[in-house]
């Protein structure tokens, strides 16, 4: 089998940038997945109730998703490493203000608005958006793949180093170790400076306003529908990443088995995320979507259908694991093959701010319909339904890029 032939190659500044962006994705994405062992410790000792934590997360995922598209645009003009060293500052504050938070005022403010702005200025759409200018268009989906998993290694990491910090100093303690890991983002950031095309091989992109690239993001049935669509990814696992810990103590599995469970979602995520972004170069990708969507809600419905043990819990988290972030390389794919790489920041972040309202709905409804039935499994069955809604969006998509005739060279 002859060599691919060096276009087809990443160059060392490219190779440098991903390794750099992977390592950042593992950081932004690990302390906010594992908020939710932090819930319980917390609420012991400050006496407040579950419904006020989960707005605070539930604001933190909504800044998270008004906040990408914003930063987005920025990074598209003026840079990545810029917002990525804003991203570290604001990531460090933020967990700083949780660990001393007096009241849930300022829990909101800093593990909602300030992390939720921190992870919005260096999470995927950051970060994947600087991957795809620095390959070609054949390579897109794998290193989007790259990407994800290494923020799902970030998922898979800090579960357990969360609880062993909580176990070890305490929850304010460990807060504020993690604090001071996110200052690490700023160091990593020069890697990816710049936000021009590091290889003259690539196509280049055709010239266009930001204006003009909304109004025709907005005039496209297919972006509309994969916007509605991942709505809906954000609503499932940020409902299971702020209360599965929770939802196993209330029926009765111990503490252990929540830290398994969201350590096996995250390895099992990277598995998943890599394989998405091979299988997306190769198939339809959405319908590819479509299907990961159905497999959410048979994996829900079989789940609450049958007797909760430890081993079943195993079992979810690992399938739920390979279908976890599956979703993010073939979503922001088909962004670019749309609409090309110049405005991806922005476009992606628009996307993106869909799912993460389904992000606060996901969360905020968890705690506030927790407080009113006792008990969880009104949001698990809503999460069912809306996966088979996400299906039936992701399944007209038009894998194709735009028709620009006014724009043509």
């Amino acid at each position: 089998m002859s060599a691919a032939p060096a276009r087809d190659r990443p160059d060392n500044a490219a190779l440098i940038a991903i390794g750099a962006g992977c390592l950042i994705a593992l950081l932004t994405f690990g302390p906010r997945s594992a908020i939710g062992f932090f819930q319980l410790p917390m609420l012991m000792d400050t006496g407040w109730s579950r419904d006020e934590f989960a707005i605070a997360i539930a604001i933190q995922n909504l800044c998270w998703g008004a906040g990408q598209p914003l930063f987005g645009a920025i990074a598209d003009k003026f840079g990545t490493a810029r917002v990525l060293i804003l991203s570290g500052l604001l990531y460090a504050a933020g967990l700083a203000v949780t660990a001393v938070a007096p009241s849930p005022f300022f829990l909101t403010i800093g593990s909602g608005v300030l992390v939720g702005l921190g992870v919005a200025s260096g999470s995927f759409g950051i970060v994947l958006a600087a991957f795809a200018r620095r390959v070609s268009a054949e390579q897109r989906s794998f290193v989007f793949g790259l990407g994800t998993a290494a923020g799902s290694a970030g998922m898979f990491l800090f579960a357990p180093l969360s609880q062993a910090l909580i176990d070890s100093y305490g929850w304010s303690d460990a807060l504020l170790v993690l604090s001071a890991m996110m200052l690490l983002v700023p160091l990593l950031s020069f890697a990816l400076r710049g936000n021009g095309q590091t290889r003259r091989d690539l196509k280049p992109e055709i010239e266009q306003t930001m204006g003009a690239a909304l109004r025709e993001a907005f005039a496209t049935r297919s972006f509309l529908l994969l916007t509605s669509g991942f709505f809906v990814c954000g609503f499932q696992v940020a409902f299971i990443t702020a209360h599965f810990p929770a939802f196993l103590a209330d029926v009765g599995i111990a503490p252990t088995w929540a830290v398994v469970a969201l350590s096996l979602i995250g390895f099992f995520n990277i598995i998943g995320s890599i394989s998405s972004g091979i299988i997306g170069q190769r198939v339809s990708k959405p319908h590819f979507l479509a299907w990961i969507y159905v497999g959410r809600s048979i994996v829900v419905t079989i789940f609450m259908l049958t007797p909760i043990t430890p081993a079943t819990v195993v079992v979810f988290s690992v399938v739920m694991g390979l279908l976890w972030l599956s979703t993010v390389p073939p979503t922001n794919a088909l962004v670019a093959i749309m609409f090309g790489t110049k405005y991806l920041g922005l476009l992606g972040g628009l996307v993106f701010f869909s799912h993460q309202i389904g992000s606060f709905l996901g969360v905020w409804l968890g705690g506030y319909l927790y407080e009113i039935y006792g008990t969880y499994d009104v949001v698990w069955w809503l999460g069912v339904v809306l996966g088979l809604f996400a299906a039936l969006m992701h399944w007209p998509i038009r894998e194709s890029a735009v028709e620009r005739p006014a724009l043509a060279v």
